[in-house]
């Protein structure tokens, strides 16, 4: 059973949750000086579950608009093969949710009202992602979704608990963090294609086509590493080229896509980008750490 809700979970995803805290969170911390490994802590689980929460009603929601059929190359959803009820998966996502929010209660007591401004977009977009009155993984807005809330909001509210500043590096991090977890998605959304456009799921991958969606992934991977290039005219050359030995696995995965016709197969790869995301997000905090950094 529990093994169940793990995979429910889609742990080859929670990755795109973890790399913007840290990178976030290392950044504000090295800018400013000031570091709260309770902080982090706090950040981090918030983030987790809010990844958790998404996952959970994306399978259900999908389970109840009929988008999850016979035909899945994804893992096997838990709602839609009789594991779980709706609402057994439903209450599960509303309590990540709410421990979300519970988690964000120190970040609150440390930084005000800023905090709970970001929040509650976040909090609704959990479900609204998949659900609500207009969904955005339906409307072809998943990828814009990722990019904003797991890339430069996550990175730069990260850096802002750390740090108690809006930085502007935390933009330039967060759209890197947030071009290679859109990867994920949009890998996802290249496997289903087919299975989307049948159940009028209308992602980009749907309305655009598969050679969209190449160039696509092919599109945010070089951004991620040349967005970079911001670090190197700032003088903070590892930064920018320590990140640069996560290139080969980037490569790899446009290879793939454009050599490899969607399928069961793209499993793997959505397994290899999120493990890019993580390495990209350790590597960039380690050329951080051994930069002497000023105020951005």
């Amino acid at each position: 059973m529990l093994f169940e809700w793990i995979a429910a979970a889609r742990p080859k995803t929670l990755g795109a949750a973890i790399a913007p805290v840290v990178v976030g969170s290392v950044l504000g911390w090295k800018i400013s000086g000031q570091w709260s490994t309770w902080l982090l802590l706090c950040t981090l689980a918030s983030a987790l579950a809010l990844q958790i929460a998404t996952n959970w009603f994306n399978d259900v929601l999908d389970f109840m608009k009929g988008a999850d059929t016979h035909a899945r190359l994804g893992p096997r959803r838990i709602t839609a093969s009789g594991v779980m009820s709706p609402r057994a998966v439903f209450t599960a996502a509303w309590f990540m949710l709410a421990l979300a929010a519970l988690l964000s209660v120190p970040l609150i007591q440390a930084r005000g009202v800023a905090i709970i401004v970001i929040g509650i977009p976040s909090l609704y977009f959990c479900y609204g992602y998949t659900g609500g009155p207009m969904p955005l993984a339906y409307r072809g807005l998943g990828e814009l979704f990722v990019i904003l809330f797991f890339g430069f909001v996550a990175v730069t509210g990260s850096a802002f608990v750390q740090s108690g500043e809006w930085l502007e590096g935390g933009l330039i991090a967060g759209f890197q963090v947030g071009c290679l977890s859109t990867v994920l998605i949009a890998i996802n959304n290249l496997r289903d294609q087919a299975e989307d456009r049948s159940t009028g799921k209308r992602t980009l991958a749907v309305r655009f086509g598969i050679t969209f969606a190449r160039l696509e992934i092919t599109a945010l991977i070089l951004l991620a590493h040349l967005a970079g290039l911001y670090w190197w005219q700032h003088d903070f050359p590892r930064a920018f080229t320590v990140p640069l030995a996560t290139v080969p696995v980037g490569l790899f995965l446009i290879l793939r896509i454009w050599t490899q016709p969607p399928g069961p197969s793209y499993n793997r790869l959505l397994a290899l980008s999120g493990m890019q995301l993580l390495l990209f997000a350790a590597l960039f905090c380690w050329g951080v750490s051994r930069t002497h950094l000023t105020p951005l």
